[in-house]
């Protein structure tokens, strides 16, 4: 073979291995960044749950809590005289 064919032959193949590794290092960074974007998203569903959960909990509270006490608005209250708070005379 001569000298020529040998440094095309060496130079074609260490392209070829190049790319390849290339590629397979691409693969891993997207398989990566995927698998990330599925833990951000199982994140987000988890707090979403929980924050659900605080919510139906806060309005069991408050359902108990108006069955016990009654609830009246202060500002629109008629015990008053017809006056708002804050209001100068």
């Amino acid at each position: 073979m001569s000298r020529a064919s040998k440094v095309t032959l060496a130079l074609t193949t260490a392209a070829t291995a190049g790319i390849v590794y290339f590629v397979h290092w691409s693969q891993e960074a997207d398989r990566a960044a995927m698998h990330a974007g599925v833990e951000r998203d199982v994140e987000r569903q988890r707090i979403k749950q929980e924050r659900q959960a605080e919510f139906e909990m806060q309005r069991r509270l408050e359902e108990e809590y108006r069955k016990i006490q009654t609830v009246s608005d202060s500002v629109n209250d008629s015990s008053e005289g017809g006056k708002n708070i804050g209001q100068r005379t």
